[in-house]
């Protein structure tokens, strides 16, 4: 019996209306027949994590009469926007350890979670990835597979690339460090050298992770190749193999990677500002257009950043100006310090309202939930 993929034909399901076809569990027993009915998206999810199936035959026979319709998913409401993305994270986190026979099923299914919050508030996707969580908090390897990720979409997405591209670049970066997940957890909070056998693992981790993926039934090259080989420089450097021809997808993953680790703390580091982390890719890229199209994505100030004004006001960047040194910032005080009820927006491209410094946000005079900036970014 030839399967594929749940997720892979999503674009059929309608929630609450009768399955034009059966659904099988990864071993193949039946889990709804033809006729009933995926009630909700969290059922849905469940069985993309499940590594749900359904018979290709089936799929060929209704596609012959009924081609598809494809379907948006539904767009998140803006006050649960974080809780979105901490529930996307977490059903990453599920992903990424899945067994093999459900794990490409269900990186689809938090492709599709994550991919919508994206599409429906892109700046606060980017504020994400720079609100980053304190060393120790959640799963390092976990959250910096999907900033990594969400940062190779913005950089594709800023370069133009094409939906599927886009997607690609999302999923590599999201997989990338598969086989190190655990690793990398460990060494963000450990502060002593690395190990004989640690060494070995981190130089191993790109073959292995590729291998993880073909286990799990990726047969797409290019997503392959490019986390195979996402620690290769183009002068021979690099690791696993020391190539010297490296793709454009793959160069990207290894720039989002760089990236977005500068952003994060570490036990033995603080976390770096978005300008010092892209002052040093650029060193690191030697101007690269593809690490110039991640670092213009974020901007100097990205969404999410706390800034102090010429005028001296407080306030969050809620997205970028035509240039990069000049963000929209909404307003959270006076000019004396005091708390404003109402934020302002304000243009830093004007010499008055220019930004001053970068603040962090034990500075800040109160405390900002990542609701609260969301709500910020979204309202402005």
């Amino acid at each position: 019996m030839r399967v594929c993929s749940l997720s892979s034909v999503k674009n059929r399901i309608v929630l609450g209306e009768p399955l034009q076809f059966s659904v099988r569990d990864a071993v193949g027993m039946l889990l709804l027949a033809r006729g009933q009915v995926i009630v909700d998206e969290p059922q849905l999810q469940a069985l993309f994590k499940r590594g749900a199936q359904v018979e290709a035959d089936e799929i060929a026979l209704l596609a012959e009469r009924d081609p598809p319709v494809r379907r948006e998913a539904p767009a998140p409401r803006i006050d649960r926007l974080t809780a979105e993305w901490e529930r996307a994270t977490a059903d990453v986190g599920q992903a990424l350890t899945a067994p093999p026979s459900g794990m490409a099923g269900a990186i689809d299914g938090a492709t599709d979670q994550l991919l919508a919050l994206i599409h429906r508030a892109p700046d606060v996707a980017l504020s994400q990835v720079v609100r980053r969580p304190d060393a120790g908090a959640g799963h390092y390897g976990v959250n910096h597979s999907v900033h990594a990720a969400t940062a190779c979409h913005a950089a594709a997405r800023f370069l133009g690339w094409g939906v599927d591209e886009q997607r690609r670049a999302f999923q590599s970066a999201l997989t990338m460090n598969l086989g190190m997940l655990d690793l990398q957890a460990r060494l963000a909070t450990q502060v002593s050298p690395l190990t004989a056998k640690q060494r070995e693992a981190i130089h191993a981790h790109p073959t292995r992770s590729a291998e993880m993926l073909g286990e799990a039934g990726v047969t797409d090259t290019a997503w392959l190749d490019a986390v195979r080989g996402h620690h290769e420089v183009p002068d021979g450097s690099g690791y696993p193999r020391g190539l010297t021809e490296v793709a454009a997808l793959t160069e990207m993953l290894r720039f989002a990677d760089v990236y977005t680790a500068r952003l994060s703390s570490r036990a033995n580091r603080p976390a770096m500002s978005a300008q010092q982390a892209g002052r040093e890719l650029h060193q690191i890229a030697d101007s690269s257009p593809l690490a110039a199209a991640l670092i213009k994505a974020f901007g100097v100030f990205p969404p999410g950043s706390m800034v102090k004004l010429a005028s001296g006001e407080l306030g969050v960047v809620v997205r970028n100006g035509d240039k990069a040194h000049h963000p929209l910032v909404a307003t959270l005080t006076n000019n004396a310090g005091v708390p404003r009820l109402a934020s302002l927006l304000r243009d830093t491209a004007r010499e008055e309202f220019a930004v001053v410094a970068l603040l962090s946000a034990q500075a800040m005079p109160m405390r900002l939930s990542d609701e609260r900036v969301a709500e910020l970014i979204v309202g402005h």
